[in-house]
């Protein structure tokens, strides 16, 4: 089989995983060439990484390039990314600076893997709700258009980052020892809380934040209807790892719960857990660390024309995240498209 020269840009919690997960498919990469913001030594999965200081010259001679994580997105594509493009590199971007670029496929392989074939070497992995979301609801749009779609995430907090884990840890024990807490992640202490905010004001869209529009405008273009009603609300729960989303939807035909359990059966990606007599149903407990989104809850929704209603819980930094962006790379290679 060919082997590739893989570039990672970030070090954080996705680019960590993104290592591991390169090494737990078996990923045909010849080289893993860490690139951040200072030079270091990384030891992940008892596999010592060096990394790189990040530079135009930095780039040549790869055919991947994955930007992840607090050093890898939010501005790093928008410096290095399509610099690394010209030196002839294919680039997958785990940021938001490039989702919405009509230049650029944004891709859930499982969903819409055929957006791949019209790249121009740079490619943007959705938001991780995003894609917990789709996974879930896609299968169903794809057998009947859907017309409607209301979403509610509770966001565990290693969506912001070690610090935020470390943060809800240390609130929790400084609660159970009598201490007070002085939040630094988020504006409140997000122990025992649950925060109804996941980014700033979108100013396009009054009332809403700019995680909320991302779930908007990235599902549209995934599912590729621009007019498609979508309306959403993110909060932070204390969680670890793993999002959930709560879903309603309406559709132009009825789909029935048996239906939607066996199209989301017949899914690559997805676990139907569904039964709710049994007590069984996803949750973050048991599906952070996992690869399948999990699918569960899921009903007619009687407040809604050809209603039906249902709950998705992924891990936000594997599939949410890394995993999502190396299938990309495996998509690639399967397609010949690098």
């Amino acid at each position: 089989m060919k082997q590739y020269k893989i570039g990672l840009v970030g070090i954080g919690a996705v680019g960590t995983e993104m290592i591991k997960i390169l090494r737990q498919r078996n990923f045909p990469a010849s080289e893993i060439r860490v690139l951040a913001t200072r030079e270091r030594d990384e030891e992940i999965a008892g596999e010592t990484f060096h990394v790189q200081v990040v530079s135009p010259e930095a780039f040549d001679g790869l055919d991947i390039v994955l930007f992840a994580g607090t050093e890898g997105s939010k501005g790093a594509s928008v410096q290095y990314g399509w610099e690394a493009v010209k030196r002839g590199c294919i680039v997958i971007d785990n940021g938001d600076d490039f989702r919405m670029d009509d230049r650029v496929p944004l891709v859930i392989p499982e969903i819409n893997g055929d957006a791949l074939e019209k790249h121009q070497g740079f490619i943007a992995n959705p938001n991780c709700s995003t894609i917990i979301t789709l996974m879930g609801i896609a299968p169903l749009h794809k057998a009947v258009p859907m017309k409607h779609m209301t979403a509610v995430t509770f966001q565990s907090v290693s969506g912001s980052g070690r610090g935020a884990i470390d943060e809800l840890e240390q609130q929790v024990r400084d609660y159970a020892e009598g201490r007070k807490s002085e939040p630094k992640a988020y504006p409140y202490p997000i122990a025992f809380n649950v925060l109804p905010q996941i980014g700033g004001p979108k100013p396009e869209m009054p009332g809403f934040t700019s995680e909320e529009a991302k779930m908007t405008f990235e599902s549209r273009k995934i599912l590729g209807n621009p007019d498609l009603k979508i309306a959403c609300t993110c909060a932070r729960v204390p969680v670890f790892f793993a999002h959930s989303v709560a879903v309603h939807a309406s559709f132009e035909e009825s789909v029935t719960p048996e239906q939607a359990r066996e199209i989301l059966g017949k899914t690559n990606g997805v676990k139907v857990i569904d039964d709710l007599a049994a007590a069984q149903y996803p949750m973050p407990l048991f599906t952070g660390g996992e690869d399948d989104v999990g699918v569960g809850r899921i009903r007619v929704d009687s407040s809604l024309e050809n209603g039906l209603a249902l709950w998705c819980c992924g891990d936000n930094i594997r599939k949410g995240a890394a995993l999502n962006a190396v299938q990309i790379a495996e998509a690639l290679i399967e397609r010949k498209l690098v």
